[in-house]
Order: structure tokens, then sequence, then C-alpha cells
């Protein structure tokens, strides 16, 4: 492989995945490699070619074999790579994923760095899904927050998408979320609004309510969003009941937050909030169980 650090984007690869996450897949290259696989480069001849499966080796939700496919490419695209499955299927123990064949240099120099993004975003799509699953039937959407690994966050979110859950705000950027310390440096909830509809006024406004005094005040400040943030079920349904009673114009989107689980998260979803966040979906999602087995 020629200028293995640099890890170019050829015509086969340009357009396949947004630049963004291109760029995160080359830095982890060239975190792994460096200047050349020093083991593969020394042992195995450089015209030597193998065929390879990719293979579950666990129950879940696969996610992010194009993601596999391209690391593969950005290392070689001579590298061919026949997936078996659709994005975001509920996969087996066992499950062949993907065929491939190409230079044997190349697909072993990428595999551990193909197979670190499958893991993680497959890992994190199963435990999505689970969420999702244990929601099913109410009017509560899942939703990730911005807890994810630095530098793999559209990958973090793009792996929620394909669990099923949906994406709260990217960063810092796109939505305003006025919380306890942006509060108390303005001096209030509603100062706090104003600053901000003076100096964002294109953007969403959410506000992290931690009473019911403070969503009485959301709901009047009429903001787009109220973070209902560590409420017990029974303060969930009276903000509810809260929203509720207003002109259908003037509610607030309610998203519940805080110490939700897989076992509480069912509960807080027939409060009848609109949205449920947790940063666990990110976190603390274990790493899917994948391998990449050499078959000759």
């Amino acid at each position: 492989m020629e200028s293995v650090s640099l890890f170019p984007i050829t015509p086969k690869i340009a357009g396949r995945l947004p630049e963004e996450i291109l760029a995160v897949i080359q830095n982890a290259l060239r975190e792994d490699v460096g200047d050349g696989d020093a083991t593969s480069d020394s042992i195995i001849p450089a015209e030597a070619r193998l065929d390879a499966r990719l293979i579950a080796k666990q129950d879940g939700i696969v996610a992010g074999l194009d993601v596999f496919e391209t690391t593969c490419l950005l290392v070689d695209d001579r590298i061919q790579c026949n997936t078996i499955v659709r994005e975001g299927a509920h996969v087996k123990d066992r499950d062949l994923l993907a065929e491939l064949n190409g230079p044997a240099r190349a697909i072993l120099t990428a595999e551990r760095t193909a197979l670190n993004f499958l893991g993680r975003m497959s890992g994190i799509a199963t435990l999505t899904h689970r969420f999702v699953q244990a929601v099913a039937g109410t009017r509560a959407v899942i939703l990730d927050t911005r807890k994810t690994a630095p530098g793999l966050r559209l990958l973090d979110k793009l792996a929620v998408l394909r669990g099923g859950g949906q994406n709260h705000r990217i960063g810092l950027y796109d939505m305003i979320l006025i919380k306890d310390n942006h509060i108390d440096f303005a001096g209030s909830l509603s100062e706090a609004v104003r600053r901000a509809r003076v100096a964002q006024g294109d953007l969403q406004i959410e506000v992290e309510a931690r009473t019911l005094a403070d969503v009485r005040t959301a709901l009047k400040l009429q903001v787009d969003r109220i973070l209902l943030d560590n409420m017990s079920l029974e303060m969930l349904r009276q903000a509810v009941d809260l929203n509720a009673v207003l002109p259908e114009e003037r509610r607030a989107r309610l998203e519940a937050s805080g110490n939700v689980t897989l076992q509480n998260v069912r509960s807080i979803a027939e409060t009848g909030v609109d949205f449920i966040s947790s940063g666990a979906l990110t976190h603390s999602a274990i790493v899917f169980d994948v391998s990449l087995k050499v078959i000759n």
C-alpha cells in the first residue's frame, strides 16, 4: 500500500458517507496504522489475496456496515465487500453479515478499526432498540444526548437512528437548551429565555424544569420544549396535565430525562411525555460482538 498513512478518498469511496464521517474513519486508521502494518507487511506477500466472512457472535441490531466497508476501502479500494444483511436488521448469533475478498495485507490492516466501528455502532443500536421496544404503543420517542465518545458523535448518533431512536441536538450550536447554570447567571428563567430569543431567535428553545413551578413558568413563556429533569412519575403526570389544558398551539413538547433505565422507561412513557432522553444509549452500550473469519 502506498502512502498508507494518508488513506485518500478515491472516486470509489467519495459520496458513500458524509465528509465528516469519512474524516473520522481516516483519523482512526491513522491512529492504528501509522506509517504501516509492521506485522502484515513483514509476513504476508504483497500479492496474496484472501476471502473472509464477517460473523455476528450475538443477537442484536447490526449498524455500521457501510462504515465497516468504507474503512476497508480507505485502506485499499480493491477490497470487495458483499453485504448479506440490511443495515439495522435484527441478527442472531453466528449469522453471516458480509463476505470479503481482496488483498490480504489490506484486509488484515483494516480489520481491527473496521470491527471497532461496527461493534460500537451495533452495540448502541441494539441498546436503543431495546429502549424503543420497551415504550412501544406509547407516544414517547426515545432520544439520545450529547454523552457521546469525543470525536465519534456523528457515528454514535447515527447508530441511535439505526436502532430506531431519534437524535436530540447534535451539539451546542443547533438548539438552545437552558439549564440551571444558565438560569442562575441570567437571574431568572424568564430573563434567560428573553436573552436567548434576542440572540438566537431562529433556534428552538428548550428549558430545564426541576419543579412544577418551573414548568408553569416555561409554559407561560411558550418555549418549544421543556426538559423535566429527574422528576417522579407523579410530577411527570402533573406536568403533562398542565401542558394538556393549554390550547394546542401554546403547548410545549415535554421531555423526561434523568436516571432512565430499561426497567423504568415504560412507566415514564406511560405518563404521557413526548420524549425520553437517555445518555446510556451512547455512554453505556456494550460493544456488539462481531468477528472477521478468514476462510482461505
